[in-house]
């Protein structure tokens, strides 16, 4: 086989494939042997029938559809390395004059990543993110750690009150007929969650454990049930137990709880250490996120729509995923939303484009700079994703197939054009930090 690039306009590639006169003699054979049991021929017991007979009976090319697809089922892709070409839509192939005892040359076109120029991708100014961690921060995550020791104690003696949990049965009916997952025993439930519909969790205010309540709400209007929505409900409840969260207190036997420090002061010194830490790699994101957008907003780039429809179904199909991870699936959620599939496909468009145009202008830049990856960073991509899943490189390899070498090596090219973007932009200090920089110089000089 050989493959040659006759053309490319408008990032659509013209190209020739030859496949040698005994590529195609072997390949015409082999679909004669893989489909002759599709033949009957008078005669002869079925898929007996030598190739020269049933090609009397059916015509001489009847096997060579067969046999082009075949070469070109590993053809084309090779063809594809040979010519160096990233192609993001489907060949469309010419129909081929074969000619006895010469090569076969096939003639395809197919759309190619888009290579362009990028401009005003050097310098570009952001506005720089610093966060400080300071007391209030540190405070607010002591609380979370706090809040994650607290222990739940049962209350007697007194009546609910907002904040309490209560352990109680109710059974739910609407004009007297129960409905589907209206009852449940020894449920839990936070007072003032609102996990419940508005006006329930009020009604158990106020009440003893072992005391039975009926709760009268109505389901708002555009509850998801469209069979309970607007309509007055009853709900007879009992209620168990009467439970309040009980938190520590947060001093030196919390700290040694939680973590390595045996004081306070010390676990508060650590704590607001790692905040800063985690503050600062979110502020980095962001910047690099704003980064991309500064880029995409510089450089108003058309692309080949079929990348912006594959992108559309790509989107798609993580959606579906992410709603079967729930327990639904893409068709129930918009017969609930009461949207069809085409609807999604314009929601997301958008969305899509972006995402084609950002991936566009990044593997021009990576082209442009020249911004290759070393083996070793691909391969630790591949060990730090393979560990996720309790697996070695090798079983991340062959979980991927062919292609797992070139998607890491993109990853990694992606992040260092981003890296590259970040590195040569100009950062810009707000107006407000900067006066707060200058009032300190002045205090400073003073």
């Amino acid at each position: 086989m050989k493959a040659t690039q006759v053309s490319k306009e408008n990032g659509v590639v013209k190209f020739n494939i030859e496949f040698s006169v005994e590529e195609f003699k072997d390949a015409v054979n082999k679909a004669y042997l893989e489909n002759r049991g599709k033949f009957q021929i008078d005669g002869f017991r079925k898929g007996k029938a030598p190739r020269k007979i049933i090609e009397s009976h059916y015509g001489y090319d009847v096997f060579w559809d067969e046999a082009l697809n075949a070469l070109l089922d590993k053809g084309y892709y090779d063809a594809l390395k040979e010519m160096d070409l990233e192609v993001v839509s489907q060949p469309a192939f010419e129909s081929p004059e074969i000619k006895k005892d010469e090569p076969v040359v096939l003639t395809g076109t197919v759309q190619v990543f888009p290579e362009i120029d990028v401009e005003n991708y050097k310098g570009l100014e952001i506005e720089k993110v610093e966060t400080k961690i300071g007391e209030k921060e540190v405070k607010e995550e002591l609380e979370k750690v706090q809040k994650s020791q607290a222990r739940m104690e049962t209350v007697e003696g007194r009546k609910t009150e907002m904040g309490d949990t209560l352990i109680f049965d109710f059974a739910g009916s609407v004009d007297g007929e129960a409905f589907s997952g209206g009852s449940a025993e020894n449920y839990e439930l936070k007072l003032g969650s609102g996990q419940f519909i508005p006006g329930f969790e009020e009604q158990l205010v106020g009440k003893d454990a072992g005391e039975e309540v009926d709760v009268e709400v109505v389901f708002p209007g555009d509850y998801h049930a469209e069979e309970l929505a607007g309509k007055p409900a009853l709900f007879k409840c009992k209620i168990h137990e009467i439970k309040k969260e009980i938190l520590p207190e947060i001093d030196d036997e919390l700290a040694s709880d939680v973590s390595e420090f045996e004081t306070l002061a010390e676990y508060k010194k650590d704590l607001k250490k790692k905040l800063q830490e985690a503050a600062k790699e979110t502020d980095l994101s962001v910047m690099k996120d704003r980064v991309l957008e500064k880029l995409y907003n510089e450089n108003n780039i058309e692309v080949p729509e079929v990348m912006i429809r594959n992108e559309v179904e790509n989107m798609l199909y993580d959606m579906n995923q992410s709603l079967s991870a729930q327990g639904l699936g893409l068709q129930q959620y918009v017969e609930w939303t009461g949207k069809t599939i085409d609807d999604l496909r314009e929601e997301t468009k958008p969305e899509a484009e972006k995402r084609i145009r950002t991936r566009v202008l990044l593997k021009n830049i990576i082209r442009m700079e020249k911004l290759d990856v070393e083996d070793e960073e691909i391969r630790e991509l591949m060990e730090d994703f393979g560990k996720q899943y309790g697996m070695d490189v090798e079983q991340v390899k062959a979980m991927a197939g062919s292609e797992t070498e070139n998607y890491f090596r993109e990853d990694a090219q992606t992040k260092k054009a981003i890296d590259w973007l970040f590195d040569n932009a100009k950062l810009i200090e707000k107006k407000a930090e900067k006066k707060a920089k200058a009032k300190k110089e002045e205090k400073k000089e003073d």
